[in-house]
């Protein structure tokens, strides 16, 4: 027998896209709030005039206010926001691409979260809204996590808080700082997952890129060889992926390894390693901190990773993460590596 959503896309397919319409409206005030009429326009992608009247009518329904700073959801437009997002799931058909790709990529888990990163800045946000939650069911008891760079690990760090967490943490950064924002370094990351789960975090004050000799140096140094030590006892692991080219400019890498990358065909890479499409490893930089044969034995391994743009980057990363791997990413990517 079909469900009653199939038939209601057959029968009534023009309420459905009312429906979605104004989720999208809601669940885009409900990340925005307090929002102004003419920003949630831009970011939704509407002429003012549509969104005034679809505004009026929540407004009716009670769903939301708006007063002189902007729009916000009642809690009675909360309420009816997590109500939807199950059904809207199943709508979108997230549910069945979470399976697809969990089986396609050969990995633990796949987590997806609405829209591509590439085309909102808000989707980052339920990335790490995503990964918080995702965080939560996993951790138990005293652990150690261990957390790489970038403005998606930065994401999250926003969406962890001490109501997800009443268990013994520390934070410690899987690798030293990639040449990037402050903001973006593992260390920073780290101190404010640590602030605001009131845990506590420790530091690497290392670069992520060294010559032999200096690595060599570096792990012999009593601070930082304790911080590895707890690196490699790690319980569980977040991190992201990246585009190959990108993350070597991050690193100023020079000519010879970019001519390298390139004529390797590299597009992704993750903790030093650029990988190409077939996840070969085309040229790995001596880093200090948690390096790929390392996730083997870490009982949780979390990445996370969106924005189409990314697809070939984090299906080549994947060819070589562990089984046990989950991944979160957006529409964006699980179309793309779908259609792939």
């Amino acid at each position: 027998m079909q469900s009653f959503i199939d038939i209601q896309k057959r029968l009534l397919p023009d309420l459905l896209q009312v429906l979605q319409k104004r989720y999208t409206i809601l669940r885009h005030i409900g990340l925005m709030q307090p929002v102004g009429r003419r920003s949630l326009a831009v970011s939704l992608g509407f002429t003012e005039r549509i969104l005034r009247s679809e505004v009026d009518f929540l407004k009716e329904q009670d769903l939301i206010y708006a007063n002189n700073v902007g729009m916000s959801l009642t809690s009675e437009g909360k309420n009816l926001l997590e109500d939807l997002e199950g059904l809207m799931r199943e709508l979108k058909g997230i549910d069945v691409m979470e399976l697809e790709l969990k089986h396609q990529l050969g990995i633990k888990k796949v987590i997806i979260v609405p829209g591509d990163s590439d085309e909102s800045p808000l989707v980052k946000g339920e990335l790490g809204r995503a990964c918080a939650l995702c965080m939560k069911k996993l951790l138990s008891g005293k652990n150690i996590i261990a957390v790489t760079g970038g403005s998606t690990m930065a994401a999250v760090a926003e969406r962890l808080s001490t109501n997800h967490h009443h268990e013994e943490l520390l934070f410690v950064p899987a690798r030293g700082g990639v040449g990037e924002d402050v903001a973006n370094q593992a260390n920073t990351i780290c101190s404010n997952m640590a602030k605001n789960t009131d845990s506590k975090h420790r530091v690497l004050y290392v670069p992520d890129q060294v010559s032999s000799e200096i690595y060599e140096s570096f792990i012999k140094e009593p601070d930082i060889h304790e911080v590895l030590n707890l690196i490699q006892s790690a319980s569980m692991v977040i991190h992201g992926i990246g585009d190959a080219i990108t993350m070597a400019e991050r690193r100023k890498s020079n000519p010879e390894i970019k001519q390298k990358l390139e004529s390797g065909k590299a597009v992704g890479e993750a903790f030093g390693y650029y990988f190409n499409e077939e996840g070969e490893i085309v040229h790995k930089v001596l880093t200090i901190g948690l390096q790929l044969e390392d996730l083997a034995h870490i009982p949780n391994v979390i990445a996370v990773a969106g924005g189409a743009s990314k697809a070939k980057a984090i299906k080549a990363y994947l060819k070589k993460a562990p089984s046990s791997t989950i991944l979160i990413t957006d529409e964006g990517v699980a179309k793309r590596l779908l259609k792939g």
